[in-house]
């Protein structure tokens, strides 16, 4: 496998979401041509229908995203259940009380404040549908903040209706922490 069909399919992966040609590009532009990286998703998306894998790649207009294939959607699904309808575990707790209180809030500042990689919890939360994700052109990067369907579940119509809401959420300390002041 050429080393620009790796780092695609590694991109991919890790984006777990689509990801346009003109990302890509931008990703890998100074390597390889937009041309030569059209062609090594062509061939990718080829080599996983042709071998019968559990991936795939699909393209719909200018985006890519690697997906499980048909057949294994069953399996998968079961899984996903899975994830989604168990209790939530003590790691998701504290990093859905932080979105909540400090929100929108970034993976770093969440793994600044945790201590620890959440990028697992991140997705959990995410899948569960009590999270969202939104994208900052400004800053390049994600931001997260609880879904509706959090606050519905919770019975409040706003974060601002949460316990101490104000005083967590504008917390100098926490702040001056988070912009590496502490």
């Amino acid at each position: 496998m050429s080393f620009v069909k790796q780092k695609i399919e590694s991109l991919l992966f890790v984006a777990g979401k689509p990801l346009t040609i003109k990302k890509i590009v931008d990703l890998l532009g100074k390597e390889v041509s937009k041309k030569e990286i059209v062609k090594a998703i062509d061939e990718l998306t080829r080599e996983y229908k042709d071998q019968q894998r559990g991936i795939q790649i699909v393209k719909a207009e200018e985006q890519v995203q690697l997906v499980t294939s048909a057949e294994a959607s069953e399996t998968v699904q079961k899984f996903i259940k899975e994830e989604t309808t168990s209790e939530l575990t003590k790691p998701s707790i504290e990093t859905l009380t932080i979105i909540a209180y400090r929100g929108p809030v970034s993976k770093i500042e969440l793994e600044r404040i945790r201590g620890i990689n959440c990028s697992l919890i991140i997705r959990n939360l995410l899948l569960r549908g009590l999270i969202t994700e939104n994208y900052d052109k400004k800053k390049r990067e994600d931001y997260y903040k609880v879904s509706l369907d959090f606050l519905k579940h919770l019975g409040v119509s706003e974060v601002k209706e949460l316990p101490d809401y104000d005083r967590l959420n504008k917390n100098k300390d926490i702040a001056k922490f988070l912009e590496g002041e502490v």
